[in-house]
């Protein structure tokens, strides 16, 4: 009960800090703290604490080339927006972003991968849809909309839903295809509807672009959650890696300060 009630605090928390953000300063900041380990961290952390270390780390392995196919869902959202019917109408491009991920996923299960692989994988993904999404303009949000508590917090709430399934069906699935399943995006897609649906595909779109440039952390974290669980645990593990994570969002913001 104890874990159930952290899970679902957790990812409520973070959906609603990352709504704010992107009100309040900008949808670019915002996108590029959401390629911080947020969701996969929740989501590591409690294969570690219910099913062991090395559990976790396995997954890492096939979480970091499924974020092959969360890359892929912001592709194909960003690309199926352009048929939406409406400012409001977010079912098209969530309709062929969830597609796109379940079909690179089951695709991606088919490859035996190790570490290296799996994080080279990754690595040219994250370069690649950098590339591609480099185009898009910045939009900064000048109208703010008060925005009704109860909506940002049904998107915690869905966010949370996720993580309770993932990480409640782990040992069923096998470290594999939990660690497939936990690249989904769980904080990133309520986060996008939010945006999307309050101020704008454009608005989505800038999010979207600056995703992959902080999703650098998130490379990093794996590679030491691969690394460090099974010697130093979960607990000791999540905290290392996550101070590289953040050591990382650190310099890229410095180096972006001086462009």
């Amino acid at each position: 009960m104890v874990l159930l009630l952290i899970k679902l605090a957790v990812t409520i928390l973070v959906v609603v800090g990352l709504s704010l953000i992107a009100e309040k300063v900008s949808p670019k900041v915002a996108g590029v703290l959401a390629g911080y380990p947020l969701g996969s961290s929740i989501v590591l952390f409690f294969f570690g604490a219910e099913h062991g270390a090395q559990f976790a780390a396995n997954a890492a392995i096939y979480m970091a080339a499924g974020l092959v196919g969360e890359l892929i869902f912001l592709f194909c959202y960003f690309k199926t927006s352009a048929f939406a019917k409406s400012k409001q109408d977010i079912t098209t491009p969530s309709l062929g972003a969830l597609g796109g991920f379940f079909i690179s996923v089951w695709l991606i299960h088919f490859i035996h991968l190790n570490a290296l692989v799996a994080i080279l994988i990754f690595f040219t993904a994250i370069i690649i849809f950098g590339y591609l999404f480099r185009t898009i303009p910045d939009v900064r949000i000048t109208e703010k909309i008060k925005l009704p508590p109860i909506v940002v917090l049904l998107r915690g709430i869905l966010a949370a839903g996720i993580v309770l399934i993932i990480t409640g069906i782990a040992r069923m699935i096998g470290p594999t295809w939990a660690g497939l399943l936990g690249a989904f995006p769980t904080t990133l897609f309520p986060l996008i509807l939010i945006i999307h649906w309050t101020y704008g595909k454009e608005y989505a779109h800038t999010f979207i672009k600056h995703v992959p440039r902080g999703l650098g952390s998130l490379l990093i974290y794996l590679i030491c959650v691969i690394t460090l669980y099974p010697f130093w645990g979960v607990y000791w593990g999540t905290a290392a890696s996550l101070g590289a994570a953040t050591i990382y969002l650190i310099i890229y913001n410095q180096i972006q300060n001086k462009k």
